[in-house]
Parts: C-alpha cells; structure tokens; sequence
C-alpha cells in the first residue's frame, strides 16, 4: 500500500524573512509582504498570516495594499533563498525520514512514506512531529497523508485541518468537498470550471467526461485521475549530496599511535583536496576505525569556522588518538566531513597597516573545546522577550551577539529556570518580602526595591493571557542580593497563584 505525505508551507517567503531579520515595530499589527516586479508595477508576491487576514493576497499591485494597510512592512522577494531553505528541509526529510523526498511547487515536499511510517511510531505521530519541527524553524506547516501525492496535496492545502489522514479508497470523497484548484489546474481551466458551475471537485467528477475534455483538454481530466489514485504521476526526488569522504585500507592491521597519525595525515590530504575542489571547508569530521573484530571506534571533532588547514586538523585529531582502542588492529580508516560549509575569501580583521595582526582565536576555541567540550563553550545573546528566562540564548563562540537594550537592571546570574522559595513573609499587594527559604536556608532580607511588572506573552502561549509577574530586587543580612517575583499582581486570582520564585541574583 502506497503511502505520500504532502507537507504545505503556506507562508514559507515570509516566515524565513522573520527568522533571519529582526521585525519592523509594526509588523505584529501590520503583517510582513514581499514584492516582486511584474512587467510595469510591482506586486506583492507573499504574505504573512497577518496580512492575508488584512485582505492582502499574492498579485496584489504594491499602491494599493499599502492604501489597504497603510503600515505594511515590505521587503524584496527573494525565490533563491525560500528555494534553498527548502531544498535543506527536503535534504533533512531525505536523511532522517524517507530517501523519496521530492518538491512539490515552491512552497511544499512530497514524502513517499510507503513502508517508512512505522519506523518512526505511525502516521499521526510522524506527521505531529513534522508540525512540531517545523514550528521550531519558525515556520507554519500544514500536512497530509494519501495514497498518492495529488490528493495528500490537494487535502494539505485546501483541507479543513493542518494534519489530515486519509485513508486508502476515500480519496473520492475527501476530495470532493474541495474546490476545483485543489487539482492543480492552470487559471483559465479553474476559472472556466466556475463559470460552469463547478466549484467542487466532487462536481466535476459527477460530468460527463467527453464534454470537459472537448472544452479544457485531456490534463484536466488527468490531474482528476491522478488525485483519484487512477494515474501514477512521476516524482523528481530530491537526492541528499554525499558527504566528502576519504577511506584507507591497510594489508595489515596497525594498532600503533605513530602509525595512526600516519594514516590520519594521509586521509587528511584526499580529504582536503576533494574539499578544495568542492570550495568547501571542514566544520565537523567525523574518523572511523574499523577493527578486525568487526568493532568499530569513532573519533569526532569540530571546528568553530570552516576551514581546510591541514596541520590545524591533524593536532585536533592528534589529541584525540589516545581515546582510540586498537583491540587486535585495525584493518580501515575512514574520514568524513560530517559536516561541511563554503569556503572562500574571507575579510581579514583588524588593520593590514599594524605592526602586529589582530588574532584570530577560531583555533583556539577548538583546542578548548576538544578539551572541555563544545557544550561548555559558548556566547550567551539577547533575545526579544520581557520574560527573563527567554530573553537570553547560548551562541556559538564566534557568533556576533545581540546586546541587551537599556531597560531595567538585571542581575549578572540568571537561573535557566526559576526555582520555588516558601516561607515567604510580604504584605500585598506591593510590599517586597521580608523572609523567604531558598534551597533550605531562610533570608531575612534587610532592602528591597519594587516591584517590576512583567505580563504574560499571550500571542506566544495562550495560558500567559492573564499573566503577571511582580519582580523585587532585594538584599538579605548578609549583603546577598536576589531577584525573586511573585506570581499574580496580589488583587486579581486569575494573573497568578500568588507563589513565590527565585529568578537570579548577585554571586
């Protein structure tokens, strides 16, 4: 039994300008559009959820959605960029779902997930888990599933629900609600169907089929079979590119330190010249040591800037050979870019005119990291929010940073997420408290200054409608200093159960 899930990226332009560049200070009213040039005027072609619920729609000449929403927030449209970032969705579904990924338009994938749903807990789960994927990339998805990629298209895009099943033999009648553009028609075809009447799929199948292919041709009846399950519909699939790799056989198994890095720096060299040509450079390398005895041990490292320096590599690797148990000898070697990026030109910091040149501290950041680990080592950056355990990110170490604005001071240690206190002595609905036990030890708090208040994100999670949070400064006997907030504004039971909590402080 064939089985094709279609995944809809309905906001797919506007949805990755969100996640690379920050928001205008009207879009959330507003709505975000991107234009393009058609002959003599420029039209819009996407727009976000916002702006679709404005009246605003694809076509639209530019004049008149800014006449419609005064405050629109424009951008140029950029097909190249939405291509590639789903070209990097398909090369994932490739490698982690199933090998048959194909496009589907602009804006959406074809999965063939026949004998592949199972491996991955069914469909519902493995569809919930695409929507969830997909929000986290900070795009709207819609999906469904069918026996062929025609009707799991038509139901992600015109169908009632985000994920719909569709059972094999109830094509017919879950496509029949659907309007006639489900099928993919051409616009003169569909605006032909409209003038006769025929809105509904489930009304053009009920024609006759001699008059609609005399009137619109035989591809409207065939995009009708194909969404029946009647007609196959070849699929282009989008094939996941190998990762650069170079192996090494040996006539005898080695087992010696020496003769390891020996073989390493060999497979360094294919490696880097098949990179060279490739214009690629190393961000993680993964090496393989296969043993006699069928064991096989791994080695991997990671580098915080692509890079095809051979000598920096090997001593990156050369650290690591000791964790290498050679058991009876190893007979293979193999090294692979497990990871690789463009490499080419780079601007040099610093001034050329200088008497010394400025650092670059990329290797060294890799040496620390091959010792403490790359979880240990990172930036922390801002991020929009007024709750303080989201407003803060962990970034990688050469990652530009986003600074903190000028607002209300925060304390230098922040908890990833605030910790319960009881005994909490404070009179309502302002007063800071008096006392208060944190981790077993009672504070008898001589200062304090507040309260900070601090609301709910309710466009992000609907239980933060009501929300408050009155945050306190305060300072116990000791000179220790806390940054602690109550929930609930202290008058109103519906913004908070009046508990108290620990978000950070001094030291």
């Amino acid at each position: 039994m064939r089985r094709v899930a279609s995944l809809y990226l309905p906001f797919l332009p506007t949805d990755r300008i969100k996640r690379i560049a920050p928001a205008s200070a009207g879009q959330p009213e507003t709505g975000l559009a991107t234009v393009h040039r058609a002959r003599q005027r420029v039209v819009l072609a996407a727009v976000c959820r916002n702006a679709a619920a404005m009246g605003l729609t694809p076509g639209m000449p530019l004049t008149q959605a800014r006449a419609m929403v005064p405050g629109l927030d424009v951008r140029d449209a950029d097909p190249d960029g939405d291509g590639a970032l789903l070209q990097r969705i398909g090369r994932f579904a490739a490698r982690r779902i199933t090998p048959l990924v194909a496009l589907s338009g602009t804006d959406g994938l074809w999965l063939d997930l026949t004998g592949a749903a199972h491996l991955h807990g069914g469909e519902h789960r493995l569809g919930a888990g695409l929507l969830r994927f997909c929000a986290k990339l900070g795009l709207e998805a819609r999906i469904a599933m069918a026996s062929n990629g025609a009707a799991a298209d038509a139901l992600a895009r015109h169908g009632p629900e985000r994920l719909t099943l569709c059972s094999e033999g109830e094509e017919e009648a879950a496509l029949a609600p659907l309007p006639v553009a489900a099928l993919r028609l051409d616009q003169s075809a569909a605006n032909g169907m409209r003038r006769l009447g025929l809105e509904r799929i489930g009304e053009m199948a009920a024609v006759p089929r001699g008059p609609l292919v005399r009137r619109f041709g035989r591809d409207v009846l065939l995009k009708l079979d194909q969404a029946f399950g009647h007609a196959a519909e070849p699929i282009d699939p989008i094939i996941p590119r190998d990762a650069p790799a170079a192996a090494l056989r040996f006539a005898e198994p080695i087992g010696g330190a020496e003769t390891i890095a020996r073989a390493i720096g060999d497979l360094l060299d294919d490696l880097i010249e098949r990179l060279r040509e490739a214009g690629l450079g190393v961000r993680a390398l993964l090496l393989l040591c296969d043993r006699v005895d069928r064991q096989q041990q791994r080695v991997e490292i990671g580098a915080a800037r692509a890079t095809r320096d051979k000598a920096h590599l090997l001593r990156l690797l050369g650290r690591r050979i000791e964790t290498i148990d050679p058991g009876f000898g190893i007979d293979a070697m193999r090294l692979v870019a497990a990871r690789a990026e463009p490499l080419g030109a780079a601007v040099v910091a610093g001034d050329l005119a200088a008497s010394a040149p400025t650092a670059d501290i990329a290797q060294l950041i890799d040496l620390i990291a091959g010792r403490i680990g790359t979880q240990h080592l990172y930036r922390l950056s801002a991020v929009e929010s007024d709750v303080p355990e989201r407003s803060v990110r962990r970034i990688a170490p050469l990652d530009m940073p986003v600074p903190w604005p000028d607002s209300w001071p925060r304390p230098p240690r922040l908890l990833s997420r605030p910790e319960p206190i009881d005994h909490v002595v404070a009179e309502l609905p302002d007063a800071p408290p008096r006392r208060f036990t944190w981790r077993g030890r009672t504070h008898h708090l001589v200062k304090g200054d507040g309260p900070e208040r601090i609301y709910g994100e309710w466009w992000k999670r609907s239980g933060e409608r009501d929300a408050v949070r009155d945050y306190f400064r305060v300072e116990d006997e000791s000179g220790a200093r806390f940054w602690l907030f109550r929930r609930g504004d202290g008058e109103d039971s519906r913004t908070g159960d009046l508990s108290w909590w620990m978000q950070g402080g001094c030291g």
